[in-house]
């Protein structure tokens, strides 16, 4: 394992505080909307942090921010930061059930939301009716009556210095985020100040940030992805950051020639949809230098298209929201084929091993389970200590699920999910080996591919092909396309062609939404 260079005794606090007394009037944010300087946020959270502290919220309490790509969301960021309360950051998209088993389960003591989505009547009952510990409500950008809004936040909190509160990075817990119960309900995974810290100054380490970078931030920032690599690895680097609210490819090309992007982190179909998009070529994207692709396996071809065709440097990453998240990066001296191939070898302070199911380690370049351990690996799940025991072993292994094979120079590659893996008539399948190869498809888009019930084999394959738009392709013109280039039985039983597939806020396809939908549309044909 490669030693840390980190300051292990540092707050997201500090820093947040280095940034702003090296450049006060520089220009922190951008989120179409308003400009402001680090400056302008520091007076801002100082602001927010004195109001908390009057209204009786203080260390250790739990506050949902339920935002959009937003400035405010840095205020309110980097206010809890200072107090040392949590915060607990919420999908602006969740209904009713998914948004009150969290502040059920966080036991959050007050909450910000916005006007969009109407969560605020679902907290106000919430409140009213008792069922949970919400104290409070807060708007932003919009009026209730009877409830504080982020202006007046800010009012009340002027009239008073936000108090110093002493922060332990290893122990303290910063935020809690919620997992995608893609199987079962989700799990608050604890990241302490420490968690954030380092990883932020590893992502910073590993793209060679300096003070001239621009960060677009179009991931979400209730995403660990956001949170991390993002916000905090800009601060740490005392860069400019360029939030939107909303992905839409034309609209991503026009800001990084607007704003001179220089770094561009994003999910494997963000960078498809933009260099798919019919006016790709009209944008000046020469100020891109570098990003990071992560969240979902990225194929090949793409890699190869935003290296040559964006003139972006990018990495690949791996990680998860038990991590922090990353893991493993590739590096600027991988070659293209390690970039394509694998998702690098680990970030300081983390160290991997590769085991069986019995977690026993498996030899060099053998298919097991990916653990984890070091400065990135969460505190634990929020109430739920016999998920953490599960996650977790008494040496502070954590097992992330991932199917991966480890090479003799330490680089990783993802093999697929361990919950994914089809058994078909008792051969392995691993759909991430066949999704590699349908991207490599000149006229496929996305894809995914599943396991399916059948009573003589146990499970079949099925792939789910969007192509690209007028694009024709028939179920045999696909298997053609595979055969030859993996075994017979890992060509799919079926392919089916879809107009969309189910998407998760951080752009990884929903394989159980997906999955449950084809059981059903194919019922009549699977045996």
């Amino acid at each position: 394992m490669e030693e840390s260079s980190v300051d292990l005794n540092v707050s997201i606090h500090d820093v947040f505080e280095k940034a702003y007394k090296r450049y006060p009037d520089k220009e922190f944010i951008y989120d179409g909307y308003k400009r402001l300087t680090y400056k302008d946020i520091k007076q801002m959270s100082d602001s927010i942090a004195s109001a908390f502290h009057q209204l009786g919220i203080g260390k250790g309490d739990r506050i949902i921010a339920c935002l959009p790509n937003w400035h405010e969301f840095l205020a309110i960021y980097f206010a809890i930061a200072k107090i040392g309360a949590i915060l607990v950051p919420c999908n602006t998209r969740y209904r009713v059930e998914e948004l009150s088993y969290i502040v059920a389960n966080s036991g959050a003591k007050a909450i910000f939301v916005v006007e969009e989505h109407g969560h605020f009547h679902t907290v106000k009952s919430l409140m009213e009716s008792n069922e949970s510990a919400l104290e409070m409500v807060f708007t932003v950008r919009f009026q209730e009556d009877g409830h504080h809004s982020f202006e007046d936040l800010l009012k009340i909190g002027q009239s008073k210095l936000p108090p110093q509160v002493s922060i332990d990075p290893k122990e303290d817990v910063f935020s809690i985020l919620y997992t995608s119960g893609t199987t079962g309900l989700p799990k608050g995974a604890m990241l302490t100040h420490l968690n954030f810290v380092h990883n932020a100054a590893c992502t910073v380490e590993a793209l060679q940030c300096d003070e001239n970078d621009v960060f677009l931030v179009v991931v979400p920032v209730f995403h660990v992805f956001g949170m991390v690599p993002s916000i905090l690895a800009a601060v740490t680097a005392c860069d400019k950051m360029v939030f939107m609210e909303q992905f839409k490819a034309e609209a991503v090309l026009k800001m990084i020639e607007q704003e001179k992007i220089t770094i561009h982190h994003g999910v494997p179909t963000m960078f498809i949809l933009e260099l798919n998009h019919p006016q790709f070529k009209s944008y000046d994207l020469s100020s891109l230098r570098t990003g990071i692709i992560a969240a979902a396996p990225c194929p090949v071809e793409v890699v190869k298209k935003i290296r040559n065709e964006m003139g972006c440097n990018i990495t690949i990453s791996y990680g998860q929201t038990e991590t922090s998240p990353v893991v493993t990066i590739t590096s600027f001296t991988d070659s293209d084929i390690i970039r394509s191939e694998t998702v690098g070898r680990t970030i300081p302070g983390v160290e991997i091993k590769v085991v069986d199911v019995n977690r026993q380690t498996v030899p060099t370049g053998e298919i097991g389970e990916l653990a984890v351990r070091g400065l990135n690996v969460m505190k634990g799940y929020f109430n739920m200590p016999e998920k953490t025991k599960e996650a977790i072993d008494q040496d502070g292994w954590l097992y992330t699920g991932d199917l991966v094979t480890l090479d003799e120079q330490g680089y990783v590659r993802i093999v697929g999910r361990k919950k994914e893996m089809i058994i078909r008539g008792g051969y392995n399948i691993y759909p991430r080996e066949i999704e590699e190869i349908l991207y490599k498809h000149p006229n496929v888009v996305e894809v995914a591919i599943i396991g399916l019930p059948d009573t003589v084999l146990g499970e079949i394959s099925c792939a789910a092909v969007k192509l690209k738009d007028g694009a024709l392709e028939t179920e045999e013109s696909m298997k053609n396309y595979l055969k030859g280039k993996i075994a017979d039985y890992k060509i799919p039983d079926k392919v089916v062609f879809v107009d969309e597939l189910p998407m998760t806020p951080s752009g990884k396809i929903k394989k159980v939404e997906l999955q449950k939908k084809l059981k059903e549309d194919l019922q009549t044909e699977l045996r």
